[in-house]
Order: C-alpha cells, then structure tokens, then sequence
C-alpha cells in the first residue's frame, strides 16, 4: 500500500537492501520494511544447490562419451555474486531478469570444460573407467578456476553418475567383451583340460616310475640270488676240486704203497706165490695146482685115471 512493501527471507537467503545507491541493510533471513520507489532489494541464495548436467565429449581416439553427473555448490560471497549478476526482485519477489539462471550455466560451462580437457586425454577404453579421475580433476579444477573464484561459489560435491558412448559403440563393446568373455571361458575349458590331462600324464608316470622302481628291485634282488648261486656254486666246484685233489693223492698214496709191497713180488714165480698165499696149504687148492700142471703136460703123460672116490673126496667141502 502506497509503495510500502515488506519483506522477510528464510534464513538460507542473503538480502540486500540498497537506497540511494547504498546498502542500508543486509545479511541472511532479514524482514522488514521498505518503501518500494526508492528501494532495490536483493536476494541471493546461500544454501547449497545441485546443477545436473549432460556433457557430449570426443575422446582421444575420436570417439563420442556422454559423462551424465552432478554437481553441488553453495554461495559463500553473496556480495560478490550480488556485484556481477543481477539478483534484485520485484514486488512479487520474482527476479528481475534471468541472471540467476546464468549462474548455474556458467558453474555447468566450466564443469564441462574440465571434463573435455580430461576426456581429451584418454581413449575410449580409459574414459569409460575414468569416473573417479574425472571426478578429483573436476573438482580440483572447479575450486582453482578464476572464473568460479570471481562469481563468490565454492563447489562442495561432484558426482558422475554415468560414462555411455554411443549406441553403436557400445553395441561393438558388448559384442567384443562377449566375444573376450567366451574366449576366457573356451580358454579355462582347455586349461581344466590341460590340468586333467596333465594330472593324468603325472599319474601314469607315477604308475609307470612305480613299475620301473618295482622290476629294478625285483632285477637287483634276482641279481643277488645269482650273484649267492654263483659263489655257492663256485664254493661247490671248489669243494669237488678238493675233494677229488684230495680222492687223486689218496689214490696215489694207495698205488705207492700197493706198488712198494708188490715190488719184491714181481720176479718171483706165481707158484711159490701160491704155495706161501695163505690159501696155499689147502689141500683142494694143492690138487686143483696139481691139475693144472698135468693139464700143461698132457703131452708127456699119457694116460691119467682118476677113481671116483677121489673126484667125491675133492668135491667134498
């Protein structure tokens, strides 16, 4: 009524009330009264506030992402911001003009001119993996920025909620990461093949080494039972060899000693030898002699007659 308007802001607003070109009051949450005419009101939001944005970015390889993400500041130089953009508002508490729009585009041009120099520098691969990088160099970047510095904004948060490339791209890499996963599962079928047989490879060697163990030590222990015949038969041959050495000189002795009694005998006559045989006074051996000498001299006897008592008395024991 007449020009006289009044004014309370919520403590997350920062109010200026200018009059004649100077401040008359300001500071966060005020209410009070104003006469319109005269005055210009200024309010700038100090609490903290989340700009979306969509950024189109080329890779290094020439390759087109888009980075889908967040970012978070608040007004920490009211009076600076006041200075550059116009935040005055009207009776109805509208702003004047669409400066406070502009603040967000600019926050959202610096963010994406941060991003494209970090994109630039990585090719498709490494910018699909990036977000972390991508979210410290931003950041870094936004709180060094002059231009940021200039506008009174302090960035609190930054956040990349997606890295997407293209449609056909990414259609490309899905086949390809298909195609790299079926690999390494064809590959780890052959490796767990390769390990069985392997492992079977080992075993029959084991199998084969047992065998080999097992034939040597039967060969080494057949070798010892020759190695024991062999000595046992040589101790044998020994022993023979011995014994007939032994049978050879008792032999020899024999014949020595048989030679040395017959040695006076050799030149006698068999007949004195029978006559002093301890068989020779036996009266049927004297008379078998006596026959045997009339047998040698048939020729000079002539007729011999021989009674049969005497052939019973000779055949008698």
């Amino acid at each position: 009524m007449f020009g006289i308007e009044y004014l309370k802001a919520p403590p997350t607003t920062y109010v200026l009330h200018f009059k004649a070109g100077r401040v008359k009051r300001e500071g966060p949450g005020l209410a009070f009264w104003y006469f319109r005419p005269s005055s210009t009101v200024v309010t700038v939001p100090v609490a903290s506030s989340d700009v979306p944005f969509v950024f189109h970015e080329i890779t290094k390889d020439f390759q087109e992402l888009t980075v889908q993400g967040q970012l978070t500041y608040r007004v920490f130089d009211p009076k600076r911001l006041a200075s550059l953009l116009d935040f005055s508002i009207d009776a109805a508490g509208k702003y004047r003009s669409e400066d406070p729009m502009k603040l967000e585009e600019r926050l959202v041009h610096a963010s994406q001119v941060l991003a494209a120099g970090v994109i630039g520098r990585l090719t498709l691969r490494e910018a699909l993996g990036s977000a972390e990088q991508l979210v410290a160099e931003m950041t870094r970047g936004l709180r060094e920025t002059e231009a940021v510095a200039m506008l009174g904004v302090e960035p609190l948060a930054l956040s990349i909620l997606s890295i997407r490339p293209t449609p056909e791209t990414s259609r490309a890499l899905e086949a390809e990461a298909r195609e790299r996963l079926q690999r390494e599962a064809d590959e780890s079928i052959y490796a767990r093949r390769n390990a069985a047989v392997e492992q079977e490879r080992i075993i029959k060697e084991s199998e084969l080494n047992t065998e080999l163990a097992v034939e040597a030590k039967k060969r080494e222990i057949r070798e010892r039972k020759m190695e024991a015949d062999i000595a046992v038969e040589e101790q044998r041959a020994a022993l023979i060899a011995k014994q007939v050495e032994n049978a050879k000189q008792d032999a020899d002795s024999r014949a020595y000693a048989l030679q040395a009694q017959l040695a006076p005998l050799e030149k006698a006559d068999w007949k004195t030898l029978m006559a002093v045989a301890p068989s020779g006074g036996d009266p049927r051996m004297m008379i078998a002699l006596a026959f045997r000498e009339l047998a040698e001299n048939a020729a000079k006897i002539g007729e011999l007659n021989m009674s049969p008592d005497l052939l019973g008395k000779l055949l008698q024991k």
